[in-house]
């Protein structure tokens, strides 16, 4: 199962006393924060969840899987998550 924006709006919204929509401004704002603090390339943690971190990528050789043919990929930036410990105690405790 997926988990969307829309269900977490309506999770807020049901947990609290805000209305609906300003329960989807609140989604939106905390999205916006988190995107613009990985835009510039700093990481994000958040206790008990985890950490997002930006890393740098050097470029690389790959090849195309249709074609066969070798290729440079450039550099690039990529988003990692590590969950925290509480997380992966809460997620094994399955």
């Amino acid at each position: 199962m997926n988990l969307t924006k829309a269900d977490l709006v309506d999770s807020i919204y049901n947990h609290t006393d805000l209305p609906k929509n300003k329960s989807a401004e609140l989604v939106e704002y905390l999205l916006e924060v988190i995107k613009k603090s990985l835009e510039n390339g700093e990481d994000i943690l958040i206790s008990g969840f985890g950490k997002f971190c930006v890393r740098d990528k050097r470029k690389r050789r790959g090849r195309n899987p249709q074609t066969g043919e070798e290729l440079m990929l450039g550099e690039r930036r990529v988003v990692t998550f590590k969950c925290s410990g509480v997380l992966r105690t809460k997620i094994n405790e399955r």
